[in-house]
């Protein structure tokens, strides 16, 4: 699959590409690498790849991956589109799901992809990246703040 964009980070060359169905396992084994992931995610990949498939068929909707030189995957995250009535009608970008694999972390390649990601939206007409992170996950509230994110409101879920 054609690569989006090339990012550079710690001395290597990384792809940008979108996502494929094939890759859905791998995306998994990120989003479920970390602390909070590992007592959510995993397992059958059924419901993933049933979400995946509804994502990918939306145009708003973009997961992509960042691969390496032997194409493993070593990153992701889903940009979000969305259109809105406040801010003059400005369309809006939802980042989510951003994972770098471990033993590659701290040398810049999620500030690659997250810089990839706020041109991409700005690109597709957006006037606000916006992004949600667990109260728990420090240095990735750290990491957001060195990239600009200012953690101006409050977050609510209600679990259904």
């Amino acid at each position: 699959m054609a690569s989006l964009a090339r990012i550079s980070a710690g001395g290597s060359t990384y792809a940008v590409r979108r996502a494929t169905r094939a890759d859905v396992g791998a995306i998994v084994e990120l989003i479920a690498a970390d602390q909070i992931g590992a007592t959510r995610d995993g397992g059958d990949l059924t419901p993933y790849e049933r979400a995946f498939a509804a994502i990918d068929a939306d145009p708003a909707q973009l997961v992509v991956v960042v691969t390496d030189d032997a194409c493993a995957v070593v990153g992701t995250l889903q940009l979000t589109v969305i259109p809105g009535l406040a801010r003059r009608g400005a369309a809006r970008a939802q980042i989510e799901a951003v994972r770098v694999r471990e033993d590659l972390r701290g040398q810049g390649l999620g500030h690659a992809l997250m810089e990839w990601a706020i041109g991409e939206a700005r690109r597709r007409g957006c006037a606000l990246v916006q992004l949600t992170s667990d109260k728990r996950r420090g240095e990735a509230h750290r990491f957001y703040g060195r990239l600009g994110f200012a953690a101006s409101h409050e977050g609510f879920k209600l679990r259904l």
